[in-house]
């Protein structure tokens, strides 16, 4: 499980093409070291990757061709920056909301707006997935807990507002128009409104 909270920002240092999968090294920083051993879980992005190898501040994750093809991992190159966050162990404060690092679906930036403090960028996502989106409710964003300020679903988008700490923390400072994220949507949202139209269906056959 993860909180939302990104600890670091770090470089992709290497890249490796293989039959099937991706093989990449993250950079960490010496405090997200502590006590990380292989077969730990790493949030990279708000995916959930597994360490298969540490080599000092070198650690490294496969990526399978599914989430290559579900998820921004797949368009990563070496050089870029990526959001990171260790699993949540008993007793941390959930500073966000509690995240499992499966990605959902992928969103597209189709408006950035700049103002003093603050930017807003409106995210454009598939009929889907917009139906479990609600204003002032909890989505995460490249692994980042956040609120949506608006959701319009006839035109299937959504705005959130990030903070300046939060833009110098996370990949969302040089985040551009058109550049896609990836999206976890709130579990327990999914299961209320599912659970609803499950039993309006019923109700009016």
């Amino acid at each position: 499980m993860y909180t939302g909270i990104i600890q670091a920002l770090c470089p992709v240092v290497e890249l490796t093409d293989k039959p099937g999968l991706k093989s990449f090294i993250v950079e960490l920083p010496e405090n997200l070291l502590d006590c990380l051993k292989l077969g730990a879980s790493v949030s990279i992005d708000g995916t959930c990757f597994t360490v298969t190898a540490i080599e000092g501040q070198r650690v490294s994750f496969d990526a399978m061709f599914e989430t290559l093809k579900m998820t921004t991992i797949g368009t990563l190159k070496q050089g870029d920056s990526v959001n990171i966050e260790r699993s949540a162990k008993m007793g941390d404060e959930i500073g966000g909301h509690p995240m499992s690092g499966h990605v959902s679906t992928m969103a597209e930036i189709i408006k950035i707006q700049e103002s003093e403090n603050n930017r807003s960028m409106t995210f454009k996502v598939s009929a889907e997935w917009m139906r479990f989106i609600f204003s002032k409710g909890f989505i995460g964003l490249d692994g980042c807990s956040l609120t949506v300020v608006d959701a319009d679903k006839d035109a299937e988008t959504f705005v959130v507002h990030f903070i300046p700490e939060t833009l110098r923390v996370t990949r969302f400072g040089t985040k551009k128009v058109g550049d896609m994220v990836n999206v976890e949507i709130d579990p327990q949202t999914q299961v209320i409104v599912e659970t609803v139209e499950r039993v309006m269906s019923q109700t009016n056959q």
